[in-house]
């Protein structure tokens, strides 16, 4: 078994340079249901994993214009001038070149080096990027002595997805990672721009069911589901399909268009209704509307993909299951489903047998809600 990624980032650092001057975490997220909703000022349920990402970090240099040193497993080494165009450093590195370049506005954000280490698996769906920014704004933040709400830091990285790495994301990946409260999910009113945390009733737990499959040429894609749910709102005349009705989207003139809209308001009130099943225990209603949520993203708003539904599959015929669904961006990488306590270990063992998909091996996470990102101490070591 792998040493936690708090440990592996601390050890690298005290290797490479010495003692680090912060140890920060910040988590990956799980979307139990409402997705592709955020862009539309709609409602979303994510929670935070017990997943992180982790930078130790140090100060070196000028704090205003010194370079940034980053060290980073699986990915290598970068030095990124705070003076440069963010959007020129090497792909995996415009995320912590963006932080640098759009909080140098608020703190000095230059003039530092960090080893880092993850747990979220990359490409699955499960916010590894996002994990990073907010990790990123929340150790210069607190190298600056400078708090910020959540929402203020989740707001920056999405403006950096937005500016600098030119995907036009919604901001429910930062929000949780950077506002998400132990032993609940959020629900997030993407509109309001508030976090309301409920609580997971005893009796179930959450499995995170990775396909093996990793999203290749996806984001345009992303793009276009966007592009459309913006026209049908045009068409109908509000300010985003939040506003919508499924009446009004029935009478949309573009069949693809159509679709795309009537996913989004269904999954609104599909979010809001799990969310109140969450607050009065009623699991099997939870997993009745995942296993809703996933046809529809299967069917009108046309994310899924061979991998994602074969495992959700296996998973509906598992031992235990409340009900599943894809989960993230979509075309490939995880799901989730709600699993009754009792039964996880044949449930894992029935999904693990069952999937078959184009010679990928599933791989199975059950995992409660984790906090939002933190400073942590050097020699701490997770749960």
């Amino acid at each position: 078994m792998p040493e936690p990624a708090l440990v592996r980032a601390v050890a690298g650092h005290r290797a490479r340079w010495g003692e680090p001057e912060l140890v920060v975490r910040a988590p990956g997220r799980v979307n139990l249901i409402g997705e592709h909703t955020d862009y539309n000022d709609g409602f979303t349920l994510p929670m935070a994993l017990p997943f992180d990402t982790v930078l130790a970090i140090a100060s070196v240099g000028d704090p205003v214009d010194g370079d940034v040193e980053v060290v980073s497993e699986g990915f290598g080494s970068v030095v990124i001038d705070p003076a440069g165009d963010p959007r020129g450093v090497v792909a995996w590195a415009r995320h912590i070149a963006g932080v640098t370049a759009l909080l140098a506005d608020s703190v000095p954000a230059a003039g530092w080096r960090a080893t880092i280490a993850s747990d979220i698996p990359s490409g699955a769906s499960l916010s590894s990027s996002a994990a990073l920014e907010v990790g990123i704004v929340t150790a210069l933040l607190a190298r600056a002595g400078v708090a910020w709400p959540p929402i203020d830091v989740a707001r920056l990285g999405r403006r950096v997805e937005h500016e600098i790495v030119g995907l036009p994301s919604g901001i429910m990946d930062q929000f949780i990672s950077a506002g998400a409260v132990a032993g609940h999910a959020g629900l997030m009113d993407c509109r309001a721009l508030t976090l309301t945390p409920i609580p997971l009733p005893a009796g179930c737990a959450v499995a995170v069911l990775d396909t093996g499959t990793r999203r290749v040429l996806a984001d345009a894609a992303y793009a276009d589901r966007r592009a459309a749910c913006e026209r049908a709102a045009a068409a109908l005349g509000v300010a985003a399909l939040r506003d919508a009705s499924v009446a009004q989207v029935a009478g949309l003139g573009d069949a693809t268009d159509r679709r795309r809209a009537h996913h989004v308001v269904t999954e609104n009130a599909r979010t809001l209704a799990a969310a109140a099943a969450l607050r009065t225990g009623d699991v099997a209603r939870f997993g009745h509307l995942m296993t809703e949520s996933h046809v529809s993203l299967r069917d009108d708003f046309e994310v899924s993909g061979a991998g994602l539904d074969a495992i959700v599959e296996a998973a509906r015929r598992s031992p235990g299951c409340l009900g599943a669904r894809m989960t993230g961006g979509g075309f490939a990488g995880c799901a989730v489903a709600l699993v009754d306590t009792d039964r996880v270990a044949e449930f894992s063992e029935s999904v693990l047998a069952g999937y078959h998909h184009d010679g990928h091996t599933a791989r199975v996470w059950v995992c409660g809600p984790a906090a939002g990102a933190a400073v942590v101490a050097p020699g701490d070591r997770p749960a």
